[in-house]
């Protein structure tokens, strides 16, 4: 099997999983159950696990099949690899293990890595609370480089990704 990921418009990945799924398209919405803050109560929804995507197989994608999902309303784009216009597939591995997170059960919270140029909020360590701009970012050895003023210069530290929050 080939999945591949799909870019869909803000808030619309449950239309589009329904139209693709009404052409016959296999698709994998993954979901996760969070609290949600109403005015006058809490109560747990469920939501993409990755909003603004979702996944469909494909065992050979061809181009009628990736014109057909990109007529698809609410579909922007199939991702691809920078610089290449081919769509990029997903290694199955990769959907079994977001297959086995989700029926497991767990407790599942996503988080979103900053990028460079924005705010971060160091969580762990000893700079713990200090608010910087991400410099450089490292993804595949999941590094970031947060720049902080102390004593009206700034520093640049090397962290790792579990110790910095986007704000």
């Amino acid at each position: 099997m080939s999945w591949y990921a799909v870019y869909t418009r803000s808030r619309f990945e449950d239309k589009v999983y329904t139209l693709l799924a009404q052409k016959s398209i296999e698709t994998f919405l993954p979901k996760i159950e969070v609290w949600s803050r109403r005015k006058d109560r809490k109560k747990r929804i469920m939501i993409p696990m990755f909003s603004g995507y979702l996944f469909v197989d494909f065992p050979d994608l061809t181009r009628e099949e990736h014109v057909n999902v990109l007529k698809t309303p609410g579909v922007v784009r199939i991702l691809s690899k920078p610089h290449i216009i081919e769509p990029a597939p997903i290694p199955d591995a990769q959907i079994e293990a977001i297959r086995r997170l989700i029926y497991s059960k767990v407790e599942i919270e996503t988080c979103l890595y900053p990028k460079v140029g924005e705010k971060a909020r160091i969580i762990d360590g000893p700079f713990k609370g200090i608010e910087g701009i991400v410099m450089r970012t490292d993804y595949i050895k999941n590094l970031f480089v947060v720049s902080i003023d102390l004593l009206m210069r700034s520093v640049a530290i090397k962290l790792e990704g579990f110790q910095v929050e986007k704000i």
